[in-house]
């Protein structure tokens, strides 16, 4: 008999436990030419904004060792883009939903929220961890009264399952991990890319026009391995883990630290079919370690 993938959050069951990290699958579109994305677990959206945003000036992206920088300034068509195209298409997909929230201001991600609160989503998910945005989302997610402040007034305003999304910039992960608990998210996601910088020493100048980038892929992985262990022990809600996932072995070491369900991002770009890869392998995985249940793994090291 074949293990049993399926993952309940609490606030949603998924057929496995294996989504896609926002911000580097559009709402699937392109990637359904590659394969069926209602084979995942849950599809995240890249961040919707209220209005359209144009991002930050080019060059956006840069190559690291084992990784990549980028400073895309979640450029998006907006909230009515959205519901326009993408949401319609997700719909007929056959897979959860979560929708990528992002914002300047308060005012901003509480528009957005509202908005989203009548649609067929599965869970919001509020990213107040970007690093390359000037204003906003930085300053939210480092300071725990800012966090809990602003997730409670985001539960206020919808009933829809709200998933924070937790910035690594910070001194203490437990901290902040516990304000999005207190402000009463129903789950948080970490981590969010790693502030870093290049420099084209041939030109003598910055790799990127935004000066610092978001560091994703391989490299942040030990890193995000034990920001989740850390989270996942100081709070009682679902812990979504993601930061350099590439492989199934990834996937599992994460959900042995205590991630619910995982999240691939930055292998995306170079292996589109990487998250299809991970839920087979954590399949096998099981069956070959006579695992009756995928959520057995969730914390298994403690």
């Amino acid at each position: 008999m074949k293990p049993d993938m399926t993952c309940d959050l609490g606030f949603v069951k998924l057929k496995n436990p294996v989504m896609t990290a926002s911000g580097t699958f559009g709402s699937g579109e392109e990637y359904s030419e590659f394969f069926d994305i209602g084979r995942l677990g849950a599809v995240v959206t890249k961040g919707v904004s209220a209005v359209p945003w144009e991002g930050n000036p080019s060059p956006r992206i840069a190559e690291t060792h084992s990784g990549m920088l980028n400073a895309i300034g979640l450029e998006n068509p907006g909230l009515d883009r959205f519901l326009e195209k993408d949401l319609p298409f997700l719909k007929k997909r056959g897979t959860a939903i979560g929708v990528n929230v992002c914002g300047h201001t308060e005012e901003e991600y509480l528009e957005v929220v509202r908005r989203l609160t009548d649609e067929a989503i599965s869970f919001l998910e509020i990213n107040i961890s970007c690093p390359n945005v000037k204003q906003g989302a930085l300053a939210f997610g480092t300071d725990p009264a800012m966090v809990e402040k602003i997730t409670r007034e985001i539960k206020e305003a919808t009933d829809k399952p709200v998933v924070m999304k937790l910035t690594p910039n910070v001194t203490d992960i437990k901290e902040i991990a516990k304000a999005a608990e207190a402000g009463g998210a129903d789950g948080i996601s970490l981590i969010n890319t790693i502030t870093g910088m290049k420099i084209d020493i041939e030109r003598q100048c910055f790799a990127l026009a935004n000066k610092t980038g978001g560091l994703s892929g391989p490299a942040i992985h030990p890193v995000a391995v034990r920001m989740v262990y850390e989270a996942s022990n100081a709070v009682k809600i679902p812990v979504i883990g993601m930061g350099g996932i590439e492989s199934w072995q990834d996937a599992v070491e994460m959900m042995l630290a205590g991630a619910d369900a995982v999240a691939i991002g930055a292998a995306n770009f170079y292996n589109p079919v990487a998250a299809l890869e991970i839920i087979d392998g954590i399949e096998r995985y099981l069956d070959d370690h006579c695992i009756d249940k995928v959520s057995d793994l969730v914390g298994a090291v403690r």
